[in-house]
């Protein structure tokens, strides 16, 4: 018979919150680190806490040119079309792209018995890593969307996985097709800057479009929850807080009493010594360093469930390490 779950504030387990929406049908955070023995994080189990603070909602203006760009077959390998592919950083720019997919099958007409829709039978997709490669394997197309760049983990290594798989891809003519790029209202411009960087060859340059398809805030409920949260663990000798976006780290801070209302800093010094903060990436961690002087104490190096329990358990051996060097030191 199975054990009852344990307290998210007992002894035993170190509790995970993570800033994000729970991914269904399954999230692969909560598979992995709730299966993830204790003796990988020095006698306690991990225990994930989802604490949602993205209110997302879909562009219909910026959905609506890429349903008409779809429908209209602009969006393929034919010299007339007027991109060549897409790319993909981010789960909430697929669900955008599933939408118009599923609605485009669903409305009645002629796409509903048509499995090669949404015609990308023959366009490179670039997805920056796996949680959104993921996403994009579950759209619908027979023969199935042809996805690259799993491995790259983050913009910068996309964008220079893009330069040489799209050339190769596309190496037959003059100039490289412009890429469409589905964004939310908050990106960075590093993939669009590497690719049309004028100190590439001219016919090495891609042109990149983006769209915006999503748009991003805090949800108003998300101080409250994060606040209840924090009290039900205030017991455990541990706990981490992983930070996903930019977007909340103001009010993650602030509920962590770290946050000096006047200079908008993190304030030095009022650590409780039990509750560490990792991000799943370098922007999210150079965004609170530039932003709130706050240093977080583990960053993923790659922006996946395996990346943040390599951040975690490894931030957790070295401070365990240096714990007990200064016990062996004062015996």
């Amino acid at each position: 018979m199975p054990l009852p779950p344990t307290p998210s504030d007992s002894p035993a387990v170190t509790p995970v919150l993570l800033l994000k929406t729970k991914s269904a049908p399954g999230d692969a955070y909560e598979e992995l680190l709730s299966a993830t023995p204790s003796n990988a994080s020095h006698g306690r189990r991990l225990a994930p806490r989802f604490v949602p603070v993205l209110l997302h909602r879909f562009e219909e203006e910026g959905t609506g040119r890429l349903n008409a760009l779809l429908r209209r077959g602009h969006i393929g390998s034919g010299e007339d079309c007027a991109f060549g592919g897409l790319i993909f950083t981010s789960q909430r720019a697929v669900e955008a792209f599933a939408r118009v997919v599923d609605e485009g099958r669903g409305n009645g007409l002629w796409l509903a018995d048509d499995p090669s829709w949404p015609h990308l039978r023959d366009v490179p997709i670039y997805s920056v890593g796996p949680a959104t490669t993921r996403a994009l394997n579950a759209v619908s197309q027979d023969p199935p969307l042809r996805i690259f760049g799993e491995h790259t983990g983050n913009g910068e290594a996309l964008a220079r996985f893009i330069l040489e798989h799209y050339g190769q891809w596309y190496r037959d003519r003059p100039t490289r097709p412009p890429l469409l790029f589905l964004v939310g209202e908050q990106r960075r411009d590093i993939i669009a800057r590497t690719l049309a960087d004028a100190a590439l060859p001219a016919h090495a340059r891609i042109r990149v479009d983006e769209e915006v398809v999503y748009g991003t805030g805090v949800m108003e409920s998300f101080p409250a929850d994060f606040d209840a949260v924090l009290r039900e663990t205030a017991a455990a000798p541990s706990r981490w807080v992983v930070v996903f976006s930019p977007t909340g780290c103001d009010s993650m801070l602030r509920g962590l009493g770290l946050l000096d209302a006047a200079t908008g800093k993190a304030r030095p010094g009022l650590r409780d010594g039990r509750t560490f903060v990792a991000t799943i990436g370098p922007t999210t961690r150079k965004y609170l360093m530039e932003t709130f002087e706050f240093e977080p104490d583990a960053c993923a190096d790659m922006p996946s469930p395996e990346g943040v329990l390599q951040g975690v358990v490894g931030f957790e051996s070295k401070r365990r390490q240096c714990e007990g060097t200064r016990e062996f030191g004062d015996l």
